[in-house]
């Protein structure tokens, strides 16, 4: 093949030595438009897994670079006046110059021709000069290639909110460091590390808007760097910062950090008669945020596969398309990651109200990639230490985050689980059932602290199904007095909650084994919502409530907290997300009023907000209640993030104690972007900028989450549902793995559970063999 690289960073080099590895036969060129030895920015950070799929791909190149890292194993966070450090992280520095010159060599040993100072204006007439069958488009980050052929490649690219500026340094640090200074004006970042014997890289980061109060926009390169110097100065011990970009004029040294994603990564273009593909590699396809230190890892990763799709012997548009669909999918991982990475820093201030101990922990498990799992396999010493902290035990034996105990009002959880409510479709008239009784209680003994019933409607209009509970009657109150004196009566501490709820125009539907979301077959009843908009085009349209309406929904609202209360309940949730009614105000998708309750967010918010008091005043005062919200409608026109916050804001002055921070569902058009733990950054941001209790849901399946997001101050309470469908004893069962490699914390907490567990089994199995409710359990 003949194969030009336009490019030769980091990805242009790499596989075209790859490329004549495999063949020599090949016959390849790399285009560089600087010359040899130019290179900009300053040292990079590769993980001990990139090293060893480069000892792989090129054991000669990779032991050249293995010899030139410097290793170290300790991060250090400067905040407020102290310092944190841990070890056992295993980070590699290697100068960016020191990186291309040991891949430049190994390309001119192999045969590779390197063309330097080549300013390639046009691609077509390059490829058919050098009579090319693939081009990789390896030019960086302002690819002209991707720009020329955006249609093909849809990129999207997205500056971020911070500046910075990519400085060095002769001060070494013997630890990844990271220091924090707070300006009248707002927060400034450093990152810094060694990456030879006499020089580190020192990257200065803080909001645009922060830059601009201090008029480092109206600054001289020199000035620029000299302010850094000063503020920085307890950091750098006299040493200067250097600059290596000086063909950049003035403030242009200061970057909003461009997040680059393609739809496409390969394009065929017909040149001189022949169909040439173009190709996307490294920073030209995508970026990722420098605060994960993945960019020069992806270009060299993208290299590697890319020829070990060729060496698999399949054709060429095979190996292009298994390219395009591995990378495109490791990348998002990658950028999934730095994004939750980037949003960090953006909002430094965020979290300044913080300890430097957990200050320091929400740091290192920013991206959601470090968890708390793998924190102790890198510094067990440190993070016990931090246990020890959290929990406030002085030094003595402390539990892991799950498992410490919170007061909320008079209601004490005994540790950080609950069990999110879920919709069960086995009511008869809104009576809960049988299957309530076993289905609820089960988890109640299964650990947890607190188990919530499904969203209850207030009135017989207000279910989403047939088969859904409701709280209008005292038949209906009497059948949930049955569960909760069963849970309280349990001996194991859990306490259980009530959502309460009114779907609005999302009801009347079927049950979720039939045909989800979808009307009745038949007995439908008439809906009602904020304004007359449908939930899709084969729901039935909702009315506009009236303000008659309003005040008897509102009512019945204040009825239903009443018999709440009666019943015993220990918690009371509204339901003000998901597209249901309250959420029909709150979302501008759906509001469509022209009165006081439509509009602005303080409009729409105000009659859930009027909901929410009425029944505060109803309900006794010892006892909480919290409020979900869809934090994000995932669509164009609703509510973000920002709204979110205001929302949170909102309740909590009106009385609420907690907001569930779910997100979505108000609209079939809703487009969520899902991953792990992907609503959990929607529950730090209101926790620590409205300053109000958080419980953290979705996609949390594993113990390991619900200690990170703790630990690090995410989220309060961490509501895990599905987990609890496959096992009622999840909680039990997560808490007794921890406790058999969690020998620092006392065991009395588990010691009578396990003899529970068997029983709770040994009934579940009775009432599956004999589809009746066991005696011991009623």
């Amino acid at each position: 093949m003949r194969i030009l690289c336009l490019g030769g960073g980091p990805a242009g080099l790499y596989f075209a030595l790859l490329m004549k590895l495999q063949n020599p036969a090949n016959i390849v060129t790399v285009v560089e438009r600087n010359r040899p030895f130019d290179t900009f920015g300053w040292g990079v950070v590769l993980s001990d897994q990139t090293l060893g799929n480069l000892q792989v791909a090129d054991p000669v190149s990779a032991k050249l670079i293995g010899d030139a890292f410097n290793h170290w194993d300790d991060v250090e966070v400067f905040f407020k006046g102290r310092s944190v450090r841990s070890g056992g992280h295993g980070f590699c520095g290697i100068g960016r110059k020191r990186l291309l010159n040991i891949l430049q060599e190994r390309c001119i040993e192999l045969g590779v021709d390197l063309v330097f100072e080549t300013d390639v204006q046009d691609d077509q007439a390059i490829t058919a000069q050098y009579d090319a069958d693939l081009v990789i488009a390896s030019d960086g980050l302002n690819s002209r290639i991707r720009n020329r052929y955006a249609a093909t490649f849809k990129p999207d690219v997205e500056l971020r909110a911070c500046r910075f500026v990519w400085l060095g340094t002769h001060k070494t640090f013997d630890a990844f460091t990271f220091a924090f200074e707070k300006t009248e004006h707002g927060w400034f970042a450093a990152h810094a590390y060694k990456f030879d014997d006499r020089t580190s890289t020192f990257i200065v980061e803080t909001p645009e808007a922060v830059w601009k109060a201090h008029g480092l926009d109206q600054m001289s390169q020199e000035e620029g760097i000299a302010f850094c110097e000063r503020l920085f100065a307890k950091y750098l011990d006299g040493n200067a910062l250097m600059n290596n970009a000086t063909h950049v004029r003035g403030s242009a040294i200061w970057i909003r950090f461009p997040r680059v994603v393609c739809e496409r990564w390969v394009h065929h273009e017909t040149v001189a008669g022949k169909n040439v593909p173009i190709v996307l590699m490294g920073d030209a396809a995508h970026t990722a945020h420098f605060s994960i230190g993945s960019g020069t890892k992806l270009a060299l990763e993208d290299a590697i596969e890319l020829s070990r799709c060729f060496a698999d012997g399949t054709g060429t548009d095979e190996a292009l398309q298994a390219y395009e669909a591995v990378r495109s999918v490791e990348v998002l991982k990658i950028q999934n990651a730095a994004r939750n990475s980037t949003e960090w820093f953006e909002n430094v201030g965020r979290y300044s109200g913080m300890d430097a101990e957990q200050f320091f922990y929400s740091l290192m498990t920013r991206s959601q990639r470090i968890s708390h799992q793998n924190l102790g396999v890198r510094d067990a010493s440190w993070l016990q230490g931090y246990e020890q902290w959290l929990a406030k035990s002085n030094g003595k034996p402390a539990p892991p985050p799950m498992l410490l105990p919170l007061k909320v009002r008079d209601v004490q959880l005994k540790n950080r689980i609950v069990v999110s409510p879920m919709a069960t479709y086995s009511a008869i008239d809104g009576i809960p059932q049988d299957f309530h009784l076993v289905h609820l209680g089960a988890r109640a003994l299964g650990g947890a602290a607190m188990v919530f019933v499904e969203m209850t409607s207030p009135n017989p209009e207000g279910r989403i199904t047939p088969g859904c509970p409701g709280l209008w009657n005292e038949t209906q109150m009497l059948a949930f007095k049955r569960i909760v004196t069963f849970v309280h009566a349990s001996g194991e501490g859990a306490k259980i909650a009530l959502q309460i709820g009114h779907s609005g125009p999302k009801g009347s539907t079927q049950v979720g084994w039939e045909d989800s979301d979808e009307p009745l077959l038949s007995g439908n009843w008439p809906l009602m919502a904020a304004s007359g908009v449908a939930y899709g085009p084969t729901n039935h349209m909702p009315k506009a409530m009236t303000r008659e309406d309003m005040d008897t929904v509102k009512a019945q609202f204040v009825q239903s907290t009443r018999y709440a209360a009666e019943a015993g309940f220990d918690w009371v949730e509204l339901h003000c997300a998901h597209g249901y009614l309250l959420s029909s105000f709150i979302t501008p998708l759906t509001n469509l009023r022209t009165d006081e309750y439509g509009g602005s967010l303080e409009n729409r918010c105000r009659y859930p907000l009027e909901v929410f008091e009425a029944m505060r005043a109803v309900w006794p005062a010892h006892l909480p209640m919290s409020v979900r919200i869809s934090a994000h409608d995932w669509a164009p026109g609703g509510n973000t993030a920002d709204d979110a916050v205001a929302m949170a804001k909102m309740f909590k002055q009106a009385g609420a104690d907690f907001i569930d921070v779910s997100s979505g569902q108000t609209t079939r058009d809703a487009k969520p972007v899902y991953g792990r733990m992907y609503q959990t950054p929607f529950a730090d941001r209101i926790r620590n900028e409205a300053g109000i209790q958080t419980i953290a849901v979705g996609a949390i399946s594993e113990v390991d989450h619900v200690n990170s997001i703790i630990a690090a101050g995410r989220a309060d309470l961490c509501a895990i549902a599905r987990p609890h469908l496959a096992d009622p004893a999840w909680t039990l069962h997560e808490a007794a793995k921890l406790q058999s490699r969690h020998v620092a914390w006392p065991k009395p907490y588990l010691s009578g559970r396990d003899q529970m567990y068997r029983e709770i089994a040994k009934q579940q199995e009775l009432a599956a063999s004999t589809a009746q409710v066991p005696a011991a359990i009623k």
